[in-house]
């Protein structure tokens, strides 16, 4: 049996043509002549490997090209036949990103924007925005919506459902309100499912608490004035009413919101939760909104605002 060897004892092989030379003339017992033609016929060997490589080589490159040029001659004249530019082909993917990340924000029933966004949104508002003076946030519940889900049936529920989403994005908007020309910097009003049958809305530019009163009252009674029964008959016995609450909250100086908006945002809405809630107890006949200002850190009536709107 052949003894095992540690790698410490194995033979070093020749690396290059000289020590193959050395090798051969100190292993082989050969005659000059015949250690000249045994590294002639290694070197034939060596070099006809080399060019089958070479040549091996060069067919593979030539036909990766071959296989791209046909390629790229593929898409040129897909790219010619349908009338499309390399523009076009950027705007489409951008759209396709921009409808992704759109779906991925929204609420799949209503199409209004998710809680979360929602939240992410709001908070970046109260944390920079600096150039308006009142912003509103509110929150919408729809009155007895468990009884039409449970009597008439979740299909009818998620229609109205849908509904009051569509009047909510028609009606709370701070736009049709002011007297004024609308910079195209300003931020767009958001709306969202809070979840279940509950909305919440920022209207982010306004006056005063008057006009937070205006919008709230004006998406109320677009609720209370739709046709319901175009949905169902069965809603002309029972139409569909919403209860709102709304803070209107004097922005003051974007130094009071900055390192508090996150906890900001969280109490907006639970004001607003409770504003809605007092609204339903009431018994659905008008909108509550309250009018607040942030000192040291944290949320205070603006009596003083509320008082010169009622005058």
């Amino acid at each position: 049996m052949r003894p095992d060897r540690s790698p410490l004892t194995e033979p070093r092989w020749p690396q290059t043509r000289t020590e193959l030379d050395d090798w051969i003339r100190d292993h082989l017992t050969l005659s000059p002549t015949d250690r000249a033609r045994l590294l002639t016929a290694i070197d034939v060997v060596f070099t006809r490997h080399q060019r089958l490589w070479q040549e091996s080589k060069e067919e593979a490159i030539q036909a990766l090209s071959t296989g791209f040029r046909e390629k790229i001659a593929r898409l040129r004249t897909e790219l010619s036949a349908r009338d499309a530019t390399v523009s076009s082909i950027s705007r489409y993917f951008e759209e396709l990103v921009d409808d992704l990340t759109d779906r991925s924000h929204r609420d799949p029933k209503t199409r209004l924007m998710n809680f979360d966004w929602f939240m992410q949104q709001l908070e970046s508002f109260l944390e920079l925005e600096q150039r308006v003076r009142f912003s509103a946030i509110g929150l919408v519940d729809i009155t007895r919506f468990k009884w039409y889900n449970d009597t008439l049936g979740h299909g009818l529920g998620d229609r109205v459902l849908e509904q009051v989403a569509r009047l909510l994005r028609e009606h709370a908007r701070a736009q049709d309100v002011l007297a004024k020309e609308v910079s195209s910097s300003r931020r767009p009003d958001l709306h969202a499912r809070f979840g279940g049958d509950e909305f919440c809305f920022l209207t982010p530019d306004l006056a005063g608490p008057a006009e937070a009163r205006v919008i709230a009252e004006r998406f109320r009674r677009s609720v209370e004035a739709y046709d319901w029964a175009c949905l169902d008959e069965r809603l002309a016995q029972q139409p569909v009413k919403a209860d709102v609450g709304v803070v209107c909250l004097r922005m003051g100086p974007v130094a009071d919101r900055r390192f508090i908006s996150r906890r900001l945002a969280l109490r907006l809405l639970e004001m607003a939760d409770q504003l809605m809630y007092d609204a339903k107890a009431e018994g659905s006949i008008r909108a509550h909104v309250a009018a607040m200002r942030v000192e040291n850190g944290e949320l205070v009536a603006d009596d003083e605002t509320a008082a010169r709107q009622a005058s």
